[in-house]
């Protein structure tokens, strides 16, 4: 069914929508910005994150893995039309980074796969 983004709607937001318009305020392109325009960024955030979880998961289960890795989200973006914006992205990466297997032959049962989000910077202290 049909979702009609509203300003009520913006509570139930995943992603904050304040900071989604100062995203799209850095481009000095951008004027001003609707009150609905930032809920709908966040709406389809929400959503393309969904669908790419939901296909790594699917990876996941295919190779009988125990764990969600890196070596999943890649395939399911290799494999998914919706995430071929991405492919160069994921290809590139194959070169700098030892992926935890590419084949689910154990090597995420025994804790040697990476984890998504196991390379996320620590934030700078702003004083």
């Amino acid at each position: 069914h049909t979702h009609i983004i509203t300003m009520r709607n913006k509570e139930k937001a995943k992603f904050p929508v304040a900071r989604i318009k100062r995203i799209m305020q850095v481009d000095e392109d951008i004027g001003k910005v609707a009150q609905a325009t930032p809920v709908l960024i966040s709406k389809a955030l929400e959503l393309f994150m969904q669908l790419l979880i939901d296909e790594s998961c699917h990876e996941t289960r295919a190779r009988s893995a125990k764990r969600l890795a890196l070596s999943h989200v890649k395939e399911a973006i290799r494999k998914h039309a919706a995430f071929d914006f991405l492919r160069d992205i994921v290809n590139s990466r194959n070169d700098k980074e030892k992926d935890g297997g590419g084949t689910g032959g154990g090597g995420e049962a025994e804790g040697g796969g990476e984890r998504v989000g196991s390379g996320r910077r620590k934030r700078k202290d702003a004083g």
